[in-house]
């Protein structure tokens, strides 16, 4: 059954985008994650338009994170107060994302720059993620080497303009979040996800949240911040393609409330195992993509 997506100018078959948004919803509600790092890719593996792509996912994940955000908030799992200072952040470094691809569309290297910043964002955050899941699973099985970690102080502990976070049981500089949510944005603007595979480990490493927070605090920051997004996108450069959202955002709703059961199932450190897995496969992917010689080696565009 094939659909014609308007704005991105093909046919693409209806069930494929279903099970796409299914997919890639249940990730996002197992993971506390926009899924967009994932959408994105597979979307211009599809044949959608990179700038198109990026456009479009940012608008179907405020549909998909707002599934997950009301689950994750019934169990007491987000931290409001955090995610307001995060999003603080978020907004005025996704209006410079925007400003940033409008530029890189206007220069015609839009699609190169998406494609190698995403090898570069996701492997470098896949690998780091993977190095400290593997020690933190090895300090679950071995308390000796959990209690050196006790009491361990980092240099933003010393910031200047502290603030309580009584949900997070935290007392630190609003700089902290403040920084974390202005480079997700830029990312989110760029990149075309919800930034939840950056501000994730940068939660719980930098930030140092309990991982029971983490999910629920990430995804409702991914709401506004992607709504703003979208919005910019719609205006700016003309790449949002509802129709492609929607179809994406009906599957994504259902598999979001999937995953959120899965989810909580996992503990702190196997859940972030499998997403940095996940993070660095799909920039192999992609890796390969940009350095293998492609099928078609001409290809005929017309300029409106």
């Amino acid at each position: 059954m094939q659909v014609y997506l308007p704005i991105a100018e093909m046919s693409i078959n209806l069930l494929v985008l279903l099970a796409l948004g299914g997919g890639v919803g249940f990730i996002s509600g197992l993971f506390g994650i926009g899924g967009g790092f994932l959408m994105t890719p597979i979307l211009i593996f599809l044949g959608v338009p990179p700038a198109v792509a990026v456009g479009t996912q940012a608008n179907q994940l405020v549909g998909a994170s707002l599934s997950g955000v009301l689950g994750h908030w019934q169990r007491g799992g987000v931290d409001a107060r955090m995610g307001g200072v995060m999003l603080g952040g978020g907004v005025v470094g996704s209006a410079l994302g925007v400003w940033i691809f409008s530029l890189l569309q206007r220069l015609g290297q839009i699609d190169a720059a998406i494609s190698i910043l995403y090898v570069i964002v996701l492997g470098s955050v896949g690998g780091l993620m993977l190095v400290e899941s593997i020690k933190a699973y090895r300090a679950a099985r071995n308390p000796t080497l959990a209690l050196r970690r006790l009491h361990q102080h980092l240099w933003m502990h010393g910031l200047p303009w502290k603030m309580k976070f009584p949900k997070s049981r935290l007392y630190i500089s609003v700089f902290v979040p403040i920084t974390i949510g202005f480079l997700s944005g830029i990312i989110v603007a760029i990149m075309g996800v919800g930034g939840g595979f950056f501000m994730i480990p940068a939660m719980v490493y930098i930030v140092g949240m309990p991982p029971s927070v983490v999910p629920g605090t990430s995804l409702f920051q991914i709401i506004f911040v992607t709504a703003i997004t979208a919005t910019l996108q719609a205006v700016t450069n003309q790449t949002v393609d509802v129709f492609l959202a929607l179809l994406l955002l009906i599957g994504g709703i259902v598999g979001t409330q999937v995953g959120l059961r899965f989810g909580l199932k996992l503990r702190g450190e196997q859940s972030r195992m499998l997403m940095s897995l996940l993070i660095l496969a799909v920039a192999v992917k992609l890796f390969f993509d940009l350095i293998l010689t492609p099928s078609d080696l001409f290809a005929l565009e017309v300029l409106r």
